[in-house]
């Protein structure tokens, strides 16, 4: 035969399929090169030291966000405590105890999606109304932080009931033919096996949360000094950014370097929870 051999029609689809893979990756890094870039280059300037530790001052044009950091530390920090148990609990129930066709199931996923796709101005008008006005606790980090807890149960229920579904069923007759409690089988072995799952919806819902303002506008309030207690009201990175940029004149510079810190604060999350997923899955393996 003479002439240039032709590849087969599959092996041109790999291939196309393959770029067009790459490609969509590319992008997707493209994209968040650049706006960290932006980022960077309009904040490193004005962020120092004493910017990160010292309070702001001139409604935020100078001083620092130390503040700021702690209210978001405590937001967040109260909305994993609500989210995480509640969370792994509910994707437990609909993995391991009940019919995935059942009528029950199908009511509970159903309000999980609807309730993923809601607005979050949704959120923050009933946060509102329940946490601030019915419960008494007006504008303070535990109405802010339950509020966002509503917020990411929907991420981390249907992330987590997924990565438990993924475990394979031999898992669970091998450990039952082994005469281990269904509670064990559970603990020592399916939680440690869908630990991924965990991490992503965990990463996710901590991204949610962070970058939220809408919501936290409503039930966490817009003060920006050092809080109390957590029934006092705090300014998280997000409204402190939004606030500079929108509101506050010759707050662009502060507000890049707010938005710098919140970028950098995920990529450090995203890092440490990947890192603690990947320990406690290996510990749990080697001592099961």
């Amino acid at each position: 035969m003479t002439g240039t051999m032709r590849l087969p029609i599959s092996g041109r689809a790999d291939r196309l399929a393959a770029a067009a893979v790459w490609t969509t990756s590319a992008l997707v890094a493209a994209v968040f090169v650049w706006i960290a870039a932006d980022v960077a280059t309009r904040g490193l300037a004005h962020l120092s030291w004493s910017f990160v530790v010292d309070a702001p001052r001139d409604a935020g044009r100078s001083g620092g966000i130390f503040p700021i950091l702690v209210s978001t530390a405590l937001i967040l920090g109260v909305c994993l405590a609500v989210a995480v148990p509640l969370g792994v609990g509910t994707a437990v129930l609909l993995a391991e105890y009940t019919r995935q066709a059942g009528p029950f199931s199908r009511v509970v996923r159903g309000s999980l999606e609807v309730l993923a796709g809601m607005p979050s101005i949704v959120f923050g008008l009933f946060g509102n109304a329940l946490f601030t006005v019915v419960l008494g606790l007006g504008f303070s980090i535990l109405s802010g932080g339950v509020t966002l807890a509503c917020m990411v149960l929907p991420i981390l229920v249907r992330t987590l009931e997924e990565g438990l579904r993924a475990v394979p069923d031999e898992y669970r007759r091998a450990a039952a033919a082994l005469g281990l409690s269904q509670a064990t089988i559970l603990w020592r072995l399916i939680l440690p096996a869908a630990a991924p799952a965990l991490v992503v919806g965990l990463v996710l819902g901590i991204g949610r949360a962070l970058a939220e303002t809408a919501a936290l506008l409503f039930t966490s309030g817009y003060v920006d000094r050092l809080p109390g207690s957590l029934l006092d009201s705090g300014r998280t990175l997000s409204i402190h950014v939004y606030d500079l940029a929108m509101n506050v004149p010759g707050g662009e510079a502060a507000a890049a370097a707010s938005a710098l810190v919140l970028v950098a604060l995920l990529l450090a999350i995203n890092v440490v929870t990947t890192w603690i997923g990947h320990r406690w899955l290996h510990g749990r393996l080697l001592s099961a």
